[in-house]
């Protein structure tokens, strides 16, 4: 158990630092990436790397080479802006109709302790998170939460959103630096988890729709800072605001 855990923790690491790297313009569309560069460089073995760049691709970040490997898609800050607006209206959607037709107590309960879990990841003081624990507990938050409004059609237009460049919940955590804006950042969202499910509970549909819009959104400040940082890393790239 101890070296599957340690495996996952090792891809999740791999998972980070090639964000990280498409995010800074290290790599560009195109680029391919191999297995044994990364793991040399993140000293890890070559299972959690193929693990991180499969789960990546599954992302929409990447996708797989003809002759095998994978490769850096190219996708522009629209397509990123989109992704996360749309993650929010379908997120938004799941959680009106929760609250509306009325969540199964036993997916309430789950999220309830998956939130519980997430407390974990918090050191109140010094201010900082275990960004490794929390992304893990945010996905799975954010995947049994798909699920709530008992709509397969929801679950399943969910998942596929999630597979678009940097939609998924926990795709700007990485590149952040440790302060303490960043853990009050991080505490917004967590109290914004609980703010959507207690207006779910109180079936308030419109409350709980507004929440979890407004919870996606934090994704775009993120890209908003991103792109402070990195000016030229998204707007030469298939921007259709050009």
């Amino acid at each position: 158990m101890m070296k599957k855990n340690l495996g996952a923790t090792h891809a999740l690491r791999a998972v980070f630092a090639i964000r990280d790297k498409i995010l800074s313009g290290q790599y560009s569309p195109g680029d391919r990436l191999g297995e044994v560069a990364i793991a040399e460089e993140l000293n890890i073995s070559r299972t959690p790397v193929r693990d991180a760049l499969s789960h990546l691709a599954g992302e929409g970040m990447l996708e797989r080479a003809s002759t095998g490997g994978f490769v850096i898609r190219d996708f522009g800050f629209d397509d990123i802006a989109d992704s996360i607006e749309l993650r929010g209206i379908l997120e938004g959607t799941v959680a009106r109709l929760a609250a509306e037709r009325g969540a199964s107590k036993v997916r309430m309960n789950k999220l309830d302790k998956i939130i519980l879990s997430i407390d974990e990841c918090f050191d109140t003081e010094k201010f900082k998170v275990n960004r490794t624990l929390y992304a893990e507990r945010n996905a799975e938050f954010h995947e049994e939460f798909g699920k709530l409004s008992g709509s397969e059609v929801m679950e399943r237009e969910l998942s596929r959103v999630m597979k678009m460049p940097f939609a998924s919940p926990s795709a700007f955590l990485s590149n952040k630096k440790e302060s303490r804006a960043y853990y009050l950042e991080l505490c917004t969202a967590q109290q914004q988890h609980r703010d959507i499910l207690l207006a779910i509970a109180k079936g308030q549909g419109t409350r709980a729709e507004a929440i979890a819009r407004a919870h996606a959104n934090l994704a775009m400040v993120s890209l908003g800072e991103t792109l402070a940082i990195n000016p030229l890393k998204f707007t030469s790239q298939n921007s259709k605001s050009k």
